[in-house]
């Protein structure tokens, strides 16, 4: 099973508002250098999912689905990292 340490959580802002802005937790062992945002760019939009899981994604939440799990206990915000991979874990995409 892949441990934390072997993932990172990278933050990206597509707009001003909450639900523009992306959390997610990535498989260094795939990605080491994380997301590649121009390849990203670059890729079909029906493809958008398989390119992120190609790059190594294992969650990506949006801003505002960050604060409703926050607002639940299920994250914290003060330890995002740590906590989403404890979700990813929880929710067996580990």
């Amino acid at each position: 099973m892949l441990k934390k340490k072997e993932t990172g959580l990278e933050e990206y802002s597509f707009g001003d508002e909450r639900g523009d802005l992306f959390y997610i937790l990535v498989n260094k062992k795939i990605s080491p250098d994380g997301i590649d945002i121009k390849k990203l760019s670059a890729a079909d939009p029906r493809n958008f999912d398989a390119v992120l899981t190609e790059m190594g994604c294992i969650l990506m939440l949006n801003g505002i689905e960050v604060d409703e799990l926050v607002r639940r206990g299920e994250l914290d915000k003060n330890n995002l990292h740590q906590t989403m991979f404890e979700l990813a874990e929880r929710e067996g995409l580990l």
